[in-house]
């Protein structure tokens, strides 16, 4: 899985890791924290929520372009600073007045512009290090492990965030609604994290930063063909038909920190026993983790040591897990920690993912990128039809009006927390079939004076799907839950629909 790599990957990979856990940290508890600490409505949170995410995606378009002018290193390392300083703000409590909201839509215009110049551009420069022709055939499994890295560290951050919320409500006394704040602090520091890394190694991929005469040189030694006008036509046009479908995708999928979230806190069961409690420990699920890659490497290696090894692995996760299980044993069930599922499967998936479309490609029988897609669009309609399914006889969501004049929301249901994780476990299957394949045929397709640009425009359609992702917000309590969900089952499989008619098209430029 991780043989024949560019070196580089695992330096970009692990700086994107320490940034993404700092945003996941921020973003598990962020829908709830404007409930409670500013006393808005579902939608107006809502519309807060998927404002930010669309600015989080929309911005890497501006930074694409300026990337293309004076180098991705340089828009890198300038969206981290920006990001730290957006954290920072943002991790200070100032109460929930009219000031203190006004400084957090502040902060998060910083935090996204600043992921602007840093997200994107650190992807091509993922992409530009397979320009080299040894490493052409390993692009997808490159980006299947990019990927993977960056749910390694949103593995961690709802965990994190809950824990460091209580740590500040029950020691340090801080109120609920400040405590909130130094779940967002951690983002500054896993920022400090992410450009240690990136400078430590970055000898792994400097050619790929640009804006340098280096650079320039190495692009125009480039091995990539030079392309007419028509096909940089059809090149654009065959991916502006899949960022048509992808905005659908996401403003179903990051439903999971919106309508999914208040699903969770208000109709999902808040204790777990046995072996479902052990689900909610992020080390339990770590361990599993060890099992799987250890099983993987249990079977492909080719020494006795090497095998030995795997099985000792194997062994101890194996005891860890059975030394944590308690049969009798109750743990409290907390809505944001529900995040955590989708990148434990990611990561979990991920050489299973690989390893499946490893022996399809070696029959031949490999489905290109843009079926991929399509496929993902079908798995996650599935996964709000068991949603739709499973709400059917459930309440209306309702609140009351707590001690401070605010609305709070009323825990009106005790449905099995084993739905929200199997839901998970199937949108993470449509999102390993679309996100790193999609960033893979952006970064394949795309022409190369347009590279950033391209890979901007993939961050739009991301940007455009968030800012829809307010309809869950709006959904919420309007309407019976099985429609709320249905919405989201419908445009998905309109968007599958639409990637099937076009298919020939996609296909043709792969």
């Amino acid at each position: 899985m991780f043989e024949n790599q560019p070196k580089g990957l695992f330096a970009l990979a692990l700086a994107n890791t320490g940034e993404r856990f700092g945003y996941y940290t921020m973003l598990a508890v962020f829908a709830l924290f404007l409930r409670a600490n500013y006393g808005l409505s579902p939608a107006m949170a809502g519309t807060i929520y998927s404002s930010f995410l669309m600015l989080v995606y929309f911005l890497p378009l501006i930074g694409g372009i300026l990337a293309d002018k004076f180098g991705f290193g340089k828009m890198v390392t300038t969206g981290i600073i920006i990001m730290f300083a957006g954290y920072l703000l943002l991790s200070v409590p100032l109460g929930g007045d009219t000031v203190a909201l006004v400084v957090m839509l502040a902060a998060l215009l910083l935090i996204g512009f600043g992921t602007g110049l840093f997200k994107g551009n650190l992807q091509v420069m993922v992409g530009d290090l397979y320009n080299d022709p040894q490493y052409k055939d390993k692009r997808d499994a490159g980006f299947s492990i990019f990927y993977m890295a960056i749910n390694i560290g949103a593995l961690f951050a709802p965990t994190a965030a809950i824990r460091i919320k209580e740590y500040a409500e029950t020691v340090l006394g801080y109120s609920s609604n400040d405590a909130y704040h130094f779940s967002f602090a951690v983002a500054c520091a896993s920022l400090v994290l992410s450009i240690a890394i990136y400078y430590m190694f970055r000898s792994t991929f400097r050619h790929t930063e640009g804006g340098t005469k280096k650079a320039a040189k190495a692009d125009a030694a480039s091995t990539e063909p030079e392309l007419t006008k028509e096909e940089t036509k059809q090149r654009i046009v065959a991916l502006c038909l899949v960022f048509a479908v992808v905005i659908f995708f996401w403003m179903a999928f990051h439903q999971n920190g919106l309508s999914l979230t208040y699903f969770a806190d208000e109709f999902t069961a808040q204790s777990a026993q046995g072996l479902q409690a052990m689900c909610f420990d992020v080390w339990n699920l770590v361990a599993i983790v060890f099992i799987v890659y250890a099983s993987f490497s249990l079977f492909q290696s080719k020494t006795p040591k090497a095998k030995g090894i795997s099985l000792g692995v194997i062994v101890l996760a194996l005891a860890f897990l059975f030394i944590q299980y308690d049969a009798e044993g109750t743990v409290t069930v907390s809505a944001p920690i529900f995040q955590q599922f989708n990148p434990f499967y990611v990561v979990a998936l991920t050489p299973v993912s690989m390893a499946i479309f490893g022996s399809l490609a070696a029959k031949g029988k490999e489905p290109s990128a843009p079926r991929k897609i399509a496929y993902g669009m079908i798995v996650a309609a599935i996964a709000y039809a068991l949603m739709a399914f499973s709400s059917f006889g459930l309440p209306m969501p309702q609140t009351e009006v707590g001690a401070d004049g605010n609305p709070v929301a009323v825990h009106v249901a005790d449905v099995t927390p084993n739905l929200l994780i199997m839901v998970y476990l199937v949108l993470t299957f449509g999102e390993l079939l679309l996100s790193p394949m999609g960033i893979s045929f952006v970064s394949k397709v795309a022409p190369p004076k347009y590279k950033g640009m391209m890979m901007g425009g993939w961050f739009v359609a991301t940007a455009i799907g968030n800012q829809l992702v307010v309809v869950g917000g709006l959904l919420w309590g309007a309407v019976p839950l099985w429609i709320c969900w249905s919405v989201f089952l419908g445009v998905c499989l309109v968007a599958a629909v639409f990637m099937f008619a076009m298919m020939k098209r996609l296909e043709k430029v792969c």
